[in-house]
């Protein structure tokens, strides 16, 4: 079984096919981290709760006779705040006495098959009970009271676990969390370094690498989301661990707001990892008999380099986060107006758009921002979803019917969770939006954020979403969001609640996700927020795929699809080809290959060689499609470790087929180049498609491809699809 408890140690082990994770019952019901890492069969590591000697001024339990034993140097599993150890806290709970000292200790647990839901959150699933086992731990702070059931469920076969926590409070008192974190992970050693993706408009999940040093390091967000300028994501790994080599941590939590992630050194170099709610900011007030369920972690261990470890959540989500019924069907491949009329169209403009990709084989049209109220630009009308009849030339059903009657669906773009300061609902509610009173109110592209944490609010929004989607033939929605939030606070909150604004909000924007995906089971939604800031499993759990970034430059489009690579799988990637000058237009659809695909242009100004490479690409999409959607990816020449190229490839699970990719970023130095594959089977012999070689995968993976013969200016780029004999 994967999770077993040694009642004589007091032990639990959670094991998957490649890992062990361990922590014991100690002395006074203290929860004691032992383990984390490769697979071990053993049990019998009780002397790792010993992390050294401490000074005499730390705090000591005077119930335990250990004199190795301080909260101030012991590896916990859920640490409280002011008991002791100073380090980073696990739970803050303020009492009415109003201190906020926490010291959970073990009462409980169960264990049994199969993944609880977070109520309210959006989570990892299990399929059948047989996926997953889960450990229910439940805490309990002694002097208040106050209780917290930690659960950990293990997917075994992919080397994998969640954590998260839900606080209750069973007593007849009020009291208010400050800070509580999803997981925490106390590694014995220093010896690692952190990988993180940061960035910005325009260049989101670029990689970062540093040291673990004698300061706290960590990424974070305090802008509602979960942002562009850092991804709730972040990695442990040894100092040479690279694709291939060496062991790594991967944490990705499961939330689209304000978040943390840190990593701290402790004085006898061990290392605390941290991971949830950011608690600048936050504060959640408990009343008797509530309760508070904070959002998931997934923890990924690989023995086997950052490859691995990709290829475990590439897998994990696209079986057990991406639901519905496009989570394992083909999508339609689109063409979004927006790059090529942004707000200034006609319906008569977006049928001819529809025209043309009939003729090219393309799927779909989607309309995107401009579509209702008196919107031409962005100064106005959102909130006011209401057909621009005028600038569709008629109601919305016969300006569909125009499109579908051409073969081709409709998809249709929104932005729920925004107000223009010029609307009819702005003026009829301008207290709907976030704000705090007697301040000004930030404006931001012209708008405010609406106060998804009230009900009234959220319901207004949707019953208008709900009279289009459902009174016409949508097929698609393409969900925006165009800025962070400030002077967070709630005209529907009292002034001691006003922390609770933020999480309230992410709350609320799930409420919506999960009413429109459950009344629309049909429709393809896909996320977006300026591009990529809200790139996180939260919004996969709703939406199969997000827009990746508003850059479609596609040599810029490398550094930050291969980012995203490091813990997002192809099918969520949403990236299209589009008119940017850099590059030809093959090099374009080789890379927006990598991802949903799609086009972001005007087909009505391709010339007629455009039109045969369009239709090429086209049947290169689905000829391609398992193999990159289903696929194990192998990032081979990465572009912060290589300044002239960068390849990746997609094997098929099965080891039948590969789509090998390479770019000239910069023409290179090197006449001769030889391409290693990898994932390939070494006894299979695989044949070129198009020059019908031959080559053994032991060939291929060791000795390489020989691609002198290839393009080396800059922007050229090719395809090599292999299929085994």
């Amino acid at each position: 079984m994967p999770v077993f408890f040694d009642e004589e140690k007091k032990i639990f082990k959670l094991d998957t096919a490649g890992s062990s994770y361990i922590f014991e019952i100690y002395e006074q019901g203290y929860l004691v981290h032992l383990y984390y890492g490769a697979k071990i069969p053993d049990s019998n590591v009780t002397s790792f709760v010993d992390r050294g000697f401490f000074a005499s001024e730390c705090p000591v339990n005077i119930n335990i006779d250990n004199p190795r034993f301080s909260p101030d140097v012991s590896p916990f599993e859920f640490p409280g705040e002011g008991s002791g150890d100073f380090r980073s806290s696990a739970i803050a709970v303020r009492n009415e006495e109003g201190n906020n000292v926490t010291d959970m200790r073990y009462v409980s647990h169960k264990i049994y098959p199969g993944k609880p839901a977070i109520e309210g959150l959006p989570a990892l699933f299990v399929n059948d009970e047989s996926e997953a086992q889960t450990l229910e731990v439940l805490v309990r702070d002694s002097v208040t009271g106050v209780e917290a059931v930690l659960f950990y469920t293990v997917f075994e076969k992919y080397s994998a676990m969640t954590r998260s926590v839900k606080v209750i409070n069973p007593t007849a008192k009020t009291v208010r969390i400050e800070r509580i974190m999803s997981c925490c992970v106390d590694f014995a050693t220093h010896d690692y370094d952190m990988i993180t993706l940061y960035g910005k408009w325009l260049k989101e999940r670029s990689l970062e690498r540093a040291p673990l040093t004698h300061i706290k390091q960590g990424v974070a967000s305090k802008r509602g989301s979960s942002s562009h300028h850092h991804n709730p994501f972040a990695a442990i790994v040894d100092h040479d661990c690279n694709e291939d080599y060496g062991s790594a941590y991967g944490f990705n939590f499961v939330y689209s707001g304000n978040f943390v992630f840190e990593a701290e050194i402790d004085p006898f170099a061990g290392t605390r990892a941290v991971m949830g709610i950011n608690p600048e900011g936050f504060e959640w007030t408990l009343e008797s008999g509530e309760s508070f369920s904070a959002p998931e972690v997934v923890m990924v261990y690989s023995d086997a380099g950052l490859g691995k470890m990709s290829r475990t959540f590439h897998r994990l989500y696209t079986d057990n986060l991406i639901r519905g019924k496009w989570a394992h069907i083909k999508r339609p491949l689109l063409i979004n107006n927006w790059e090529a009329t942004g707000m200034d169209f006609t319906g008569d403009k977006l049928v001819t758009f529809a025209e043309r990709a009939k003729e090219l084989g393309i799927d779909m049209l989607v309309m995107d921002d401009g579509w209702f109220g008196r919107r031409d630009d962005d100064t106005s009308s959102l909130g006011d979803w209401i057909v621009n009849e005028e600038k569709l030339g008629g109601p919305l059903n016969k300006f569909i019917e125009r499109i579908n009657a051409l073969g081709i669906k409709f998809g249709i773009w929104f932005e729920p969770e925004m107000v223009s300061r010029d609307s009819d609902l702005y003026r009829a509610h301008p207290d709907w939006c976030i704000h705090v009173p007697r301040r000004e109110k930030s404006i931001a592209r012209m708008q405010y954020v609406l106060d998804f944490g009230r009900k009234e609010v959220r319901d207004y929004i949707y019953s208008l979403m709900y009279g289009i989607l459902s009174a016409n033939k949508i097929d698609y929605v393409k969900w925006d969001f165009n800025r962070y939030l400030s002077e967070a606070g709630s005209a529907g909150l009292p002034a001691d609640r006003q922390k609770e604004t933020f999480h309230r909000f992410v709350l609320g924007t799930y409420d919506i996700l999960n009413r429109l995906t459950t009344d629309f089971p049909d429709i393809l939604l896909e996320g977006c927020a300026s591009g990529g800031g809200r790139f996180d499993p939260g919004m996969l759990y709703y939406s199969p795929q997000i827009w990746c970034s508003d850059d479609t430059d596609p040599i810029e489009r490398l550094s930050i699809q291969f980012g995203t690579s490091l813990c997002y799988p192809a099918s969520a990637m949403g990236a299209h080809v589009s008119a940017s000058r850099r590059a030809c237009l093959e090099t374009k659809g080789n890379i927006a290959l990598w991802g949903t695909f799609g086009y972001e242009l005007d087909p009505n100004t391709f010339t007629e060689e455009d039109r045969e490479t369009v239709k090429l690409q086209v049947n290169e999409y689905h000829k391609y499609y398992d193999v990159i959607h289903s696929g194990d990816l192998y990032r081979l020449i990465t572009p912060d470790k290589n300044d002239f190229r960068a390849a990746w490839m997609f094997v098929s699970r099965n080891k039948e087929a590969a789509l090998v990719t390479s770019v000239v970023m910069r023409t290179p130095e090197d006449r001769a180049f030889f391409l290693k594959l990898k994932g390939l089977d070494p006894d299979k012999y695989y044949v070129e498609d198009e020059s019908g070689e031959a080559y053994s995968g032991a060939l291929l993976m060791n000795a390489g491809l020989c691609l002198n013969n290839y393009g080396n200016a800059d922007g050229d780029s090719f395809k090599i699809y292999l299929r085994a004999l």
